[in-house]
C-alpha cells in the first residue's frame, strides 16, 4: 500500500519543525525564546486544547457542573423511574394515618371529649383532609405550563440549548422532564410533576395543608402516644417476670411474708392483640406526624419566604449572583418580578377583593393564576388591590 500523501506532508513538517527547534536551541542555548514559527504553532496549539473546554463564561460553577453532569444525570433517571412509587408512597402513608384516625381515635373522641371539642376536630380535621386531598390533586395533574414550540411574537430572553426554543423570562429547562417550564421553581417526585406557573400555587396549599395536618395531629395525640409508649413498656417488662410463678418460700424466710400469706403473685390485667395493635398505631402515627410536620414545615416556611420575595428557587440562586455581580461596579440589584410582599401574595393567591381571601385561599379554588407564563407585565397591581 501506498503511504497517504497528507500524512506523509503532515510528517515531514512536523519533522521540520522539531529540527527547528533543536537547531534554534544548539545555537541560541536552551534557555532562548523559541523562533517567532515556533511559538506561532505552539500557541495555536494551545488555542485548540483550550477551545475544548474553555469559553468566557467559565468558572468555578461552569466546572464543577461540567464535573458532577453524569451525577445529575443519574439523578434525573432514578427520580424520572419512580416518580410513581413516591407518588403511591405519599397516597399510602397518608391513608395508613386516615385509617388509624377514623377506625382508632375517632370512637375514642366521641366516647370521651365534650360537645364543643367533638365538633371542633370534626370540622377542623375533615377541612384540612379536604384541602391536602384537593391540593394534592390539582398540582399533580395541573401542568406547570410550557413555552409555545411553534413561530411566534412573544418576547424570550434566550434559547434552550436542549429544546432548541426561545425561552421567555423565568422559563427554564427541566432535565426529568426533558422539555422548558414556565416559571419553573423546581420538579418534585412526590407529586411526579414539576412545580411551575400553573401549578405553584396547588403545591404551596398542599404543603402548608399537610403542614398543618400533621402538626395537628402531632399536638392532639402527644398525650395518647404517652400513655401508648407507657404501656406496651409495662406489659413487655410483665411479660418478661414470668407471672404466676410461685415463690420458694424466701419470703418466710427473710420475714417479708407472713406466714399463711398466699405465695403466688397477683396476675396482671388481660393485654389483647387488639390493644398492642392500637398502641402500636398510636406511636406510628405520632412519630409519622412528627417527622412529616418538622421536614415539611421546613419546606414550607423556605417557599413562604420566597413568595414573599416574589422570586423561585431558581431565581433566588440567579438574583444572588446577579446581586453579587452589580455590587462589584457599585450598583444595587432589583428583582423585577417583586412588587412588596402584601402584592406578592395576592398575585399568588390571584386576590383580587376581600372575599378571594375566603373563596380563594381558605377554600378549595381552582382558578388560573394571573397572566399566562409568557409576559409578566401585566399583572393588575392596582390601587385599588393595596387595602385588599
Amino acid at each position: 500500500m501506498r503511504p497517504c500523501p497528507t500524512f506523509l506532508l503532515v510528517l515531514l513538517r512536523w519533522v521540520r519543525l522539531r529540527m527547528c527547534a533543536r537547531r534554534w536551541r544548539y545555537n541560541n542555548g536552551n534557555n532562548s525564546r523559541l523562533p517567532l514559527c515556533v511559538r506561532q504553532r505552539w500557541a495555536y496549539l494551545k488555542l485548540m486544547v483550550n477551545s475544548l473546554y474553555y469559553n468566557s463564561l467559565t468558572n468555578s460553577d461552569v466546572v464543577m457542573d461540567s464535573l458532577m453532569e453524569p451525577i445529575f444525570w443519574m439523578v434525573d433517571l432514578l427520580t424520572r423511574w419512580f416518580g410513581a412509587v413516591f407518588v403511591c408512597l405519599v397516597v399510602i402513608l397518608t391513608s395508613s394515618i386516615l385509617l388509624i384516625a377514623y377506625v382508632g381515635l375517632l370512637p375514642l373522641i366521641l366516647n370521651t371529649y365534650s360537645p364543643p371539642w367533638i365538633v371542633w376536630h370534626i370540622g377542623y380535621g375533615h377541612w384540612n383532609l379536604i384541602m391536602i386531598v384537593f391540593h394534592y390533586y390539582k398540582a399533580t395533574k395541573t401542568a406547570p405550563g410550557y413555552p409555545p414550540t411553534v413561530k411566534n411574537d412573544i418576547p424570550f430572553v434566550s434559547v434552550c440549548k436542549k429544546c432548541i426554543i426561545p425561552k421567555p423570562a423565568r422559563t427554564h429547562h427541566c432535565g426529568i422532564c426533558n422539555t422548558c417550564i414556565l416559571k419553573m421553581d423546581h420538579h418534585c417526585p412526590w407529586l411526579n410533576n414539576c412545580v411551575g406557573h400553573f401549578n405553584q400555587r396547588y403545591f404551596f396549599c398542599f404543603c402548608l395543608s399537610m403542614t398543618l395536618g400533621c402538626v395537628y395531629c402531632s399536638i392532639s395525640g402527644r398525650n395518647l402516644f404517652l400513655d401508648a409508649y407507657s404501656a406496651i413498656e409495662r406489659f413487655k417488662h410483665m411479660d418478661l417476670d414470668k407471672s404466676g410463678v410461685p415463690v420458694t418460700g424466701m419470703g418466710q424466710l427473710i420475714g417479708i411474708l407472713p406466714p399463711g400469706q398466699s405465695t403466688y403473685q397477683t396476675p396482671p390485667p388481660p393485654y389483647t392483640f387488639r390493644d398492642k395493635m392500637f398502641h402500636k398505631s398510636i406511636i406510628y402515627m405520632w412519630v409519622l406526624t412528627s417527622t412529616v410536620a418538622v421536614a415539611l414545615g421546613g419546606l414550607t416556611i423556605w417557599h413562604a419566604v420566597l413568595i414573599s420575595r416574589g422570586e423561585t428557587s431558581i431565581e433566588r440562586h440567579i438574583n444572588n449572583k446577579e446581586a453579587e455581580r452589580m455590587a462589584k461596579h457599585g450598583k444595587v440589584y432589583k428583582n423585577p418580578f417583586n412588587y412588596g410582599r402584601l402584592n406578592n401574595w395576592k398575585v399568588f393567591f390571584g386576590v383580587e377583593k376581600r372575599s378571594h381571601w375566603l373563596t380563594r385561599v381558605l377554600l378549595p379554588s381552582g382558578h388560573a393564576p394571573y397572566g399566562n407564563g409568557l409576559t409578566w407585565d401585566i399583572y393588575p397591581i392596582r390601587k385599588d388591590m393595596i387595602p385588599v
